[in-house]
């Protein structure tokens, strides 16, 4: 009975059910569990493990960096008001409007992270999110262009809630690529949301987009519905660097200092002896 059992349960696709059955029902039997309520622990069962297999595939398929997430981001760096504007991001409410979320600030400020961890956390919560620094994501709009797919390439990037374009300020394009990326931008206005991080300010746009007509049409699609970031401070990347520094002197000095000096050392950072 149980070889019939199972290759039903694998024709009408049902992998938990599968692995779960014959455990769950020793445990029905136990606890004097009705059909109903077997039939009830069973589906809570496919359906967990039907969510986990989604998420799992919705961030294969986000090309985010798994290691950009906040419990790695430091967001007390951030100003209150970054703070506040992260927490209601986070609640995933721009999504549904198809609002955006615009990220300004000078290069080693966290933008990049920052969105990485805002996508990684709307993934748990069923969002579709794709990552792509912008030179790659205007690459593959013309390549599109070029083949006459454009359509079709707008049409696989319209499956995704949210479209993280990481960089913008860094391409420097030609009329071709800034027409595909305005295309790419307006197909979206409304409908779908976009996350876009820069180094430059509005004012300084005219260098992506050069047409001052296109430039000011972009921007007035991404304000239009948009919650703005503007992260200032200093660089994280910098601040790093000189701690790593500061713990590669200290491990030189701890190394060759006498035994009475080391714990000095280890009592000033509360290091047991």
């Amino acid at each position: 009975m149980s070889d019939v059992i199972e290759l039903k349960l694998r024709q009408l696709r049902l992998p938990a059910f599968l692995s779960h059955y014959q455990g769950v029902a020793i445990e029905a039997e136990r606890s004097g569990w009705s059909f109903v309520e077997f039939l009830n622990q069973m589906s809570t069962l496919e359906l967990s493990e039907r969510n986990k297999r989604k998420l799992d595939r919705y961030r294969k398929q986000s090309f985010l960096p798994q290691s950009k997430t906040f419990s790695t981001l430091n967001v007390k760096r951030f100003s209150k008001t970054v703070q506040r504007q992260i927490a209601t991001i986070c609640d995933g409410g721009f999504v549904e409007k198809g609002h955006n979320v615009l990220v300004f600030g000078l290069p080693g400020r966290g933008k990049t992270h920052l969105l990485c961890a805002i996508g990684n956390h709307l993934i748990n919560s069923g969002v579709r999110i794709l990552f792509t620094p912008a030179y790659k994501l205007v690459q593959r709009l013309l390549a599109a262009k070029e083949n006459l797919r454009l359509e079709k390439e707008l049409k696989k990037l319209d499956a995704y809630d949210v479209v993280i374009v990481d960089d913008i300020g860094y391409i420097q394009q030609n009329r071709d690529e800034m027409e595909v990326l305005f295309t790419f931008l307006a197909e979206r206005y409304e409908r779908k949301s976009v996350m876009i991080s820069s180094n430059l300010v509005f004012s300084q746009w005219d260098r992506i987009f050069k047409d001052p007509m296109t430039t000011a049409a972009a921007i007035d699609r991404l304000v239009h519905h948009a919650t703005i970031l503007e992260l200032t401070g200093g660089s994280f990347r910098t601040e790093e660097a000189k701690l790593r520094k500061q713990n590669d002197n200290y491990d030189d000095d701890y190394k060759d200092a006498p035994k009475d000096k080391k714990q000095q050392q280890n009592q000033a950072l509360g290091v047991k002896i």
